[in-house]
């Protein structure tokens, strides 16, 4: 009798199982059609007309105190530069000189 108890109660608990993912996919599924039938309808009411950007000229910002800024920071930079080459130069020749002796 056992064997037929846990039998029919292993048929009900997968029949449920299955109903209950039978039912999901099936509420899933209309959901889907729903939105997708919204997307198409709005797809066709949609504007075909897609208005140009603006030219890039148009867009860019000029902005004089900040050109101003920036150019002097990268010469600024740039004679930093500048002066630590001239320094390693000249300790390189400083060093050669140390070590080998002045060239004639």
């Amino acid at each position: 009798m056992s064997f037929l108890a846990g039998s029919v109660a292993g048929a009900l608990i997968s029949g449920g199982v299955y109903y209950g993912f039978s039912s999901l996919m099936q509420t899933k599924t209309a959901q889907h059609r729903s939105d997708l039938h919204v997307l198409s309808e709005r797809l066709v009411t949609a504007s075909t007309i897609v208005p140009a950007p603006s030219p890039a000229s148009t867009r860019i910002a000029h902005r004089p105190f900040i050109t101003l800024i920036q150019s002097r920071w990268n010469e600024e930079l740039a004679s930093a530069f500048s002066a630590v080459a001239r320094w390693e130069r000249r300790a390189s020749e400083w060093g050669r000189k140390a070590l080998y002796g002045e060239r004639s």
